[in-house]
């Protein structure tokens, strides 16, 4: 995981970190007993939380006017461990009855309870622009654009995210790596190897922020979101 910051103030960190790769129609990867380091809700991404997962996807992208028959939704996330659950961005590639890639639902959550879905068509490298429109750091205005790429290859997995506001690049992050097998040794590992990734997450998040508020970097005020149709 990298993110950078360009402007005004530079400043760049990574990090080690897992995500799950899971069919949003068959999302529980883990035994009962192991459901407490690994498990994904509807209640903690877009949509109603009395629906499924598969269901509100749909439901979502049809709300947003797109004709995508999302015949199967891939969805790349964090997972909720111990009862919390933090995901900047969920990303879900959604494919017809054939298996061909119809586009990518980006879903952005951030530190204040809310959430934006992204829905962009991708070009052949995975690749979209879209405008800003939610609130995530305190340090950027919601304007801008973003510019997105998505790799799920042959078991090579990855989300670019570019940040331009008034023609600069003020903003990168990414996270790559491959896909691997859900197996029980893969889930206990993980949860020793890189113990509670969401909440690390989170964590991260406002330390990096308290630093860069250090610097004096000036706040930009928040104003409130205006929820999108099948947002919740």
């Amino acid at each position: 995981m990298r993110h950078a910051r360009f402007h005004p103030v530079k400043h760049a960190f990574r990090y080690r970190a897992h995500q799950w790769l899971v069919d949003v129609d068959s999302p529980e990867v883990a035994p009962r007993w192991l459901r407490g380091l690994v498990s994904f809700q509807a209640r903690d991404h877009i949509g109603s939380p009395d629906a499924s997962l598969g269901a509100n996807v749909r439901a979502f992208v049809a709300a947003q006017g797109v004709s995508w028959t999302a015949a199967r939704v891939v969805m790349l996330a964090n997972a909720r461990v111990l009862g919390y659950v933090f995901d900047p961005l969920s990303v879900y590639w959604c494919y017809d009855a054939q298996g061909r890639l119809e586009g990518v639902l980006a879903e952005v959550h951030n530190t204040y309870g809310e959430r934006h879905g992204y829905v962009v068509e991708v070009d052949d490298q995975g690749s979209a622009r879209t405008a800003k429109a939610l609130y995530v750091s305190p340090f950027f205005g919601v304007f801008g654009d973003y510019q997105l790429k998505f790799v799920n290859d042959g078991g090579r997995l990855g989300a670019f995210v570019t940040l331009l506001q008034d023609d600069k690049v003020v903003f990168t992050g990414s996270f790559t790596g491959e896909a691997q097998p859900i197996t029980i040794r893969r889930i206990l590992g993980v949860a020793v190897t890189q113990p509670l990734m969401p909440q690390r997450v989170a964590l991260l998040i406002r330390v990096h922020g308290v630093w860069l508020w250090l610097r004096k970097l000036p706040v930009v005020r928040r104003l409130a979101h205006d929820e999108q149709l099948g947002a919740r």
